[in-house]
């Protein structure tokens, strides 16, 4: 469950998953991904690494440019994990 405490921590941030929410369409670089924040650069750098360090997020380095990705595995297991903890829902409720 570690995995899942680790992506708890790090969706917890809403500037993560706001992070998370960008991935979704690709592939973008720092710089890119900053655009859209008003944080010095070691504050989104410090982002990056607890989205990274809980599997969140992918990254890969071409020339002195480094690649974000969304890595989605983490989180379907997460999903599964509240899913499965939720277990039957009833359908109806009762007055």
């Amino acid at each position: 469950m570690n995995a899942a405490n680790s992506a708890f921590k790090a969706i917890a941030d809403p500037a993560r998953r706001e992070i998370l929410r960008l991935l979704r369409q690709g592939e973008m670089t720092a710089g890119d991904l900053a655009c859209h924040f008003d944080m010095s650069k070691p504050t989104m750098s410090h982002h990056f690494a607890v989205l990274a360090d809980a599997d969140l997020i992918t990254r890969r380095r071409e020339g002195q440019t480094i690649w974000y990705g969304l890595n989605t595995t983490v989180l379907q297991d997460v999903l599964a994990w509240m899913l499965d903890l939720a277990g039957d829902l009833p359908t109806e409720r009762k007055p």
